[in-house]
């Protein structure tokens, strides 16, 4: 298949970007890392009357230290989170999860602004985002405003941007951990996730103090859940505390039956996730 044809546009600036929205009167898409819009392109699931390019911004790759948060340009590719040293440091939950983000080809050419704005549900970076209440800054017609991560992704492949905006950056907040743990389950490795789990715990004297979940995979759009961070907080630890918590995670989903996966299968996976991630976490502070 071959995309239905479109003008093409190539702006220098943000601002030239929003202007060629603007005139594209809601028919326009942009174009960044290309990965999800391509195919869809070509199989003419779209149909824009111009493709706005953002490759010649410059200025907007960029992974930067801002004391209590990392800021990350949207054109940064998925490769360059994967092997950045800050990331790894700062955001461990991103670094272990971006090796599971589709292929070595795809992980090379995508971006994290597209990948949110794409707003799949079983995409590791929009469960990042919501996990690490990340800050959506975006710029249109009235200026850049930021926008919550939860009120971002509205549904499957559904963001809550105007169609004369364009995601510039986000910030995720540094989380104070002493344990966290990722699991993923995929068809294949590099698949999309049938079910994932991100946890960050901090302990004080009596347990842990703070926590943080947050699933893909298992709804319309990534969930942070606060019923089950609020259980940790109250729950003793001991040897059940893992299987409790994972009957909450799975409690609070409601997946759907699909080609890929049951809505059975989901949950249960989801469960062995979710106990296997507890663990994990519990076990990094002894």
């Amino acid at each position: 298949m071959k995309p239905a044809k479109f003008d093409y546009v190539l702006p220098s600036t943000v601002d030239a970007a929003v202007e060629a929205l603007i005139a594209a009167n809601g028919e326009g898409k942009v174009l960044a890392g290309g990965q999800s819009l391509l195919p869809l392109l070509n199989f003419r699931m779209a149909r824009p009357a111009v493709l706005v390019d953002l490759n010649g911004i410059k200025g907007l790759s960029y992974i930067e230290d801002r004391g209590d948060r990392i800021a990350i340009g949207a054109l940064t590719r998925h490769r360059e989170l994967e092997h950045s040293p800050l990331i790894a440091s700062r955001l461990p939950v991103m670094s272990a999860a971006m090796r599971h983000v589709a292929h070595l080809a795809i992980r090379n050419r995508g971006t994290i602004g597209g990948s949110l704005s794409h707003a799949d549900p079983a995409a590791e970076l929009p469960m990042l985002a919501s996990f690490y209440e990340a800050g959506i800054s975006v710029q249109g017609p009235a200026g850049r405003r930021t926008i919550a991560a939860e009120e971002f992704f509205v549904d499957a492949l559904t963001n809550c941007l105007m169609p004369e905006e364009v995601v510039v950056e986000i910030e995720f907040p540094i989380l104070k951990q002493d344990g966290w743990a990722f699991e993923e389950v995929a068809r294949r490795f590099g698949d999309f996730a049938l079910a994932s789990i991100a946890v960050s715990i901090r302990r004080g004297p009596s347990g842990v103090e703070a926590a943080r979940v947050a699933v893909m995979g298992v709804a319309d759009t990534p969930l942070r859940l606060r019923k089950a961070e609020e259980e940790l907080l109250a729950t003793k630890l001991d040897d059940q505390t893992a299987d409790r918590f994972s009957e909450i995670v799975v409690s609070q989903v409601s997946p759907n039956d699909d080609l890929h996966a049951s809505a059975e299968y989901r949950r249960h996976l989801l469960a062995q996730l979710a106990k296997r991630a507890l663990q994990t976490a519990l076990a990094m502070n002894g």
